[in-house]
């Protein structure tokens, strides 16, 4: 498959091009093109001129919301094959894309009606006047996505943005593409006007600098590493851009000694090795109270060593691949560093080269115990399948180890004490919380972090709001002069 760019209403491609491969067997299932500098800046331009001199900003809300809902039931008949695409080049599990190209639909509908709603405010001010605030687009948005979930993270930032009535230009991940390529395809089919969507393939260094950088932008929203960034925040500086960022966590998943068992370790597996750990709210750091200590470990590692690791479209995988060589590596060294650190490794640490799996990048599951506060494996985000089971004894000690951390995502708390798990609950420094579940994320509802793991949400009425500028508008309703300098 040959896959382009597209901008200003024009599939363009690039001499520069990379492989996308199938992280399972490291077949090349596509070719993607590399874009420059210069065609970005091309693509900026192209939503700059389509903002500030075309239609599209002046659209009713009426008229966004019945293309969104069309992208939507156009994406819905083909969910299969966007889900089959996103296994192949991301590694993912297929029953896991399926439901990630499910909620893409719902994404798409979300925003098409919520910008029906009523919006603004009115003020009783204490003049002869009407205040009153109104809600306009940003203009252009840059949007950068990440590899984990490549059309789900595309729709949160893209829905939205377009809802609010902005222009685009959106950068996926340079390793998985298809998906993204697939719906500007649609985008095509249900007449975007020129520019206002542009699509850019290639390097991060390259486009996503340059779009942070650009003055022609007037905001960013990111979603990827902590260190990345902080680089945008960097070259957003420039002409003082808005930004959005969702970045790392290293988000603790708490169990109390009155918690059911079974659940708890349940949940303690879907928290981390969903999506082989490779999702930025997964519970890496599982905090247990000392009376039930052995007795989780003991049943979480039982549980662990029986999980299906294999190819995404394989029907009794139960763990899909990792997503790139890189990463694989990047996963192996943290856990050679936690063996070094002196952590104990209960099970896993291994690459699994078996089988189906000699070509693959695949990780048997990963877990360590006899680990403290000073460790890199509990420090730092692996993004992989890797845990550390870290023992508590009182609810005090409990909030401070979860909350230890430079990172504030996501969290949970697994207890039968009602009192207690929302006592513990409100004291995580965490954006996204959970008691006796973990992971489910709802279109409705706001996503995003503390501290290092970002700024602003995504989701929700507040991710609308994040593409929107708030401008207060007063009108004079005795039109005459005040008098206040002499005639």
């Amino acid at each position: 498959m040959q896959l382009k760019s597209y901008i200003n209403g024009e599939w363009v491609e690039s001499q520069k091009t990379i492989d996308i491969i199938n992280p399972a067997n490291q077949e090349v299932i596509a070719v993607a093109p590399r874009m420059s500098k210069e065609q970005t800046e091309e693509a900026i331009q192209a939503a700059r001129e389509a903002f500030d001199q075309g239609e599209w900003a002046k659209t009713t809300t009426k008229e966004r919301s019945l293309i969104l809902h069309e992208i939507a039931n156009k994406l819905e008949k083909r969910i299969h094959e966007f889900a089959v695409y996103e296994t192949l080049d991301n590694g993912k599990l297929y029953a896991e894309a399926e439901a990630d190209i499910e909620d893409t639909v719902s994404c798409f509908r979300y925003y098409a009606g919520i910008i029906l709603h009523p919006d603004g405010e009115t003020y009783n001010v204490p003049d002869d006047v009407q205040a009153m605030v109104v809600k306009e687009p940003v203009g252009v948005a840059g949007l950068i996505v990440p590899w984990n979930f490549p059309l789900l993270m595309s729709a949160w930032k893209i829905a939205p943005a377009l809802a609010a009535g902005n222009t685009i230009v959106y950068k996926p991940a340079e390793i998985t593409p298809i998906t993204a390529y697939k719906l500007f395809e649609l985008f095509e089919e249900v007449g975007l006007p020129k520019g206002v969507a542009n699509m850019v393939l290639g390097q991060g260094s390259i486009i996503g600098q340059t779009i942070s950088e650009s003055h022609d932008v007037d905001m960013v929203s990111f979603t990827g590493s902590t260190d990345i960034g902080r680089g945008i925040m960097r070259a957003a500086a420039g002409n003082l851009k808005k930004i959005s960022l969702e970045l790392g966590g290293k988000s603790p998943n708490i169990v109390f000694a009155d918690a059911d068992l079974e659940v708890a370790v349940d949940y303690g597996l879907f928290g981390i090795f969903l999506g082989a750990g490779q999702v930025c709210s997964s519970g890496s750091r599982i905090l247990v109270q000392d009376t039930i200590f052995d007795a989780y470990v003991e049943r979480y590692v039982a549980r662990a060593e029986k999980i299906v690791v294999g190819p995404g479209m394989n029907k009794d995988t139960n763990m899909g691949a990792i997503v790139s060589e890189g990463q694989m590596n990047s996963i192996l060294g943290y856990i050679k560093k936690g063996i070094a650190e002196g952590a104990t490794l209960k099970t896993g640490g291994y690459r699994l080269m078996d089988h189906d799996r000699d070509k693959g990048f695949f990780i048997a599951p990963t877990v360590f115990t006899d680990v403290d506060q000073s460790m890199t494996i509990v420090r730092e985000e692996i993004f992989g399948p890797v845990v550390t089971i870290q023992k508590f004894s009182t609810e005090e000690e409990a909030v401070a180890l979860a909350n230890d951390t430079d990172f504030g995502l996501a969290g949970g708390v697994f207890s039968n004490d009602g009192a207690k798990a929302l006592r513990v609950i409100k004291q995580i420094r965490a954006g996204i919380t959970w008691v006796n579940d973990y992971h489910p994320t709802y279109v409705e509802a706001p996503w995003g972090g503390y501290k290092q793991s970002g700024i602003g949400r995504s989701l929700g009425k507040y991710s609308l709001e994040e593409f929107q500028e708030v401008k207060q508008i007063n009108i004079r309703l005795n039109v005459e002069p005040n008098g206040w300098f002499p005639q």
